[in-house]
C-alpha cells in the first residue's frame, strides 16, 4: 500500500485529506508543522508522496522541500498562495505539482494519482469488498472468477474506487473517462454505470444522486 505524508497545520484540513486518502486506499501519516515533518522523515520511514503546505510553523514548506529533495520523494504543494509567481517558485524549487486552496477532494485525488504514476509508484492491485482490481492487467475478479468489463467500464470503476464515498458529477465522469467536453447528455454515463452495477452486483453500492451523478459507498 502506498504511503503518503500529509504536512498541513490546519487540523480540519489535515483530517479531511487523511480521511479521503485512506478511503482511496493509501496509508497516511500526518504532521502539523515543518519540524515535526522533518523529524518523521529523519526517523527513516519511507514515503511515496508528500503533500506539503507552504505556510507552516517551525519550518515553512519551501525550507522543508529542500530537506525532502535528496530523499527523492515526490511533493505536491497545497497552499493558499495562488499567484503565478508563487506557483512558478514552488515548481522551480522542485515540487511535482501545486494545488491552490480551497480545492475539491476529487481534484486532489486525481493529482495524487497522476504524480504517483509519473513517479512509477502506482498501486497495481486494489481491493474493495470482494472485488479485486489489477490495474496492470486491467482485470477485475471476484474470488477466482474474472468479470469482463469494457475499457470504459473499467475506467469508470477506477474512478469510483479511487473516490470512494465522494459524489462524482456526471460531467466529471464523462470528461475523465471519455476525455472530451461534457455536452449535457447524461445517457452515455448512465448506461455505462448501469451496466457496471449489474456486472459487479453493486446496485446497492453505486448510488445515484439526483441531478448530480453517482457515489460509490464502500
Amino acid at each position: 500500500m502506498l504511503k503518503i505524508l500529509i504536512v498541513e497545520d490546519e487540523k480540519p484540513i489535515n483530517d479531511l485529506i487523511e480521511m479521503n486518502l485512506t478511503e482511496a486506499g493509501y496509508t497516511c501519516t500526518c504532521a502539523y508543522d515543518g519540524i515535526q515533518a522533518a523529524d518523521i522523515l529523519e526517523a527513516g520511514e519511507r514515503f511515496d508522496l508528500v503533500l506539503l503546505d507552504i505556510m507552516l510553523p517551525g519550518a515553512n514548506g519551501y525550507e522543508l522541500l529542500e530537506y525532502i529533495k535528496p530523499l527523492e520523494i515526490p511533493v505536491i504543494f497545497l497552499t493558499a498562495k495562488g499567484s503565478t509567481e508563487d506557483k512558478v517558485k514552488g515548481l522551480r524549487l522542485g515540487a511535482d505539482d501545486y494545488l491552490v486552496k480551497p480545492f475539491e477532494i476529487v481534484e486532489l485525488l486525481a493529482r495524487v494519482e497522476t504524480v504517483l504514476r509519473r513517479a512509477g509508484k502506482t498501486q497495481t492491485e486494489i481491493t474493495v469488498d470482494d472485488i479485486t482490481i489489477d490495474t496492470r492487467s486491467r482485470s477485475v475478479r471476484r474470488g477466482n472468477r474474472e468479470i469482463p468489463l469494457t475499457m470504459k467500464e473499467f475506467e469508470l470503476l477506477l474512478l469510483f474506487v479511487r473516490n470512494r464515498n465522494i459524489a462524482l458529477f456526471r460531467e466529471t465522469l464523462y470528461e475523465r473517462v471519455w476525455e472530451s467536453e461534457y455536452m449535457g447528455d447524461s445517457r452515455t454515463v448512465d448506461l455505462h454505470v448501469q451496466r457496471l452495477r449489474k456486472k459487479l452486483h453493486w446496485e446497492d453500492k453505486i448510488k445515484a444522486i439526483y441531478k448530480v451523478g453517482y457515489r460509490l459507498e464502500a
